[in-house]
């Protein structure tokens, strides 16, 4: 399966708690950590959930 490197690049302050739970359960904790994810619809799910706080590349 293809991977997926996730990175963090707005803060979660002042968002929703579901958006600051999201971001924790993908592992990330701060404004530029990046974390690498298995392409799988559940983390699909939680990436369009917080697609305004990350941006999302392709890791082969």
């Amino acid at each position: 399966m293809a991977q997926l490197k996730v990175t963090q690049i707005k803060s979660e302050i002042g968002g929703k708690q579901n958006h600051r739970d999201t971001l924790r359960t993908l592992g990330l904790k701060r404004i530029g950590q990046s974390v690498v994810r298995e392409d799988r619809p559940e983390v699909l799910g939680m990436l369009r959930a917080v697609r305004h706080l990350v941006t999302v590349e392709e890791v082969s």
